[in-house]
């Protein structure tokens, strides 16, 4: 019975970190979108990038658009990195989880911490 249990508790860990992936699949599409369309737009218009920084380091929206996107790729990521881990060493259980884990919200740090240097 015990067995059972664990095997269902990890199928349902599986289902949700699959449904975490495509979530933020669909966040990186828009923001990677909205991110392109911004450079383009803005190298056209003749903008350099001193002018795309002074524009940018003070808007509240933009930091928060760039905080959410290192969050979604940092998590994509390192569930990405973790499933493939886990099929190609074989490796699982707790350790692997703290390790994609603990990669994803390092990833995700870099990213943040950029955007604040955006932002200052």
């Amino acid at each position: 019975m015990a067995a059972i249990a664990m095997a269902d508790r990890a199928a349902r860990g599986q289902a949700h970190l699959w449904v975490v992936q495509r979530i933020t699949a669909m966040i990186l599409a828009l923001a990677v979108l909205v991110h392109l369309v911004t450079i383009l737009l803005a190298v056209r218009g003749g903008l350099s990038a001193r002018e795309i920084l002074a524009r940018t380091q003070a808007s509240e929206a933009w930091l928060g658009f760039y905080v959410v996107f290192a969050l979604a790729a940092g998590l994509h990521g390192a569930i990405g990195l973790r499933n493939i881990m886990g099929e190609t060493l074989g490796w699982r259980g707790r350790a692997l989880d703290f390790c994609w884990l603990g990669l994803g919200l390092l990833t995700a740090a870099f990213g943040i911490r950029a955007a604040f240097g955006l932002y200052a």
